[in-house]
């Protein structure tokens, strides 16, 4: 589930659960209520990385994008992390900070398909979103 994390990395990701941006407490408070039955974890390690939200039962990570992310260089470095990702099994979902923040209706549908067309094939599901 972790990917042979190492203590730096659990130590990172506690210090983003305790200093979550606006978009992340609104997402968080959506799936920690374990949307279609599923548990979702906030900051979850895996390997060096740290997804913003990992659902262990699909392979799932919830990416939560601000505007850096826009950047080139982070763009590049999003892009190796996810196939790095998505090479150990792991599905991604991308959202943006504006999405949720201004259309979080459709950013909760957009996971609930997934979710719901995910466990129809026994969790094994290759859409990236």
């Amino acid at each position: 589930m972790f990917l042979g994390a190492n203590h730096a990395t659990f130590e990172n990701a506690k210090n983003l659960r305790n200093n979550q941006t606006k978009s992340e407490h609104i997402i968080w408070n959506y799936l920690k209520d374990k949307p279609c039955g599923l548990k979702f974890r906030r900051q979850h390690p895996i390997n060096v990385f740290i997804a913003d939200f990992y659902c262990h039962a699909l392979k799932l990570i919830i990416e939560v994008d601000g505007k850096i992310h826009e950047n080139k260089d982070i763009k590049r470095y999003d892009k190796e992390r996810q196939q790095f990702l998505e090479d150990q099994g792991i599905n991604f979902i991308r959202v943006s900070n504006d999405e949720i923040e201004k259309d979080f209706d459709s950013v909760k549908n957009k996971i609930e398909n997934y979710l719901k067309n995910a466990k129809v094939n026994d969790g094994i599901n290759n859409t990236s979103f």
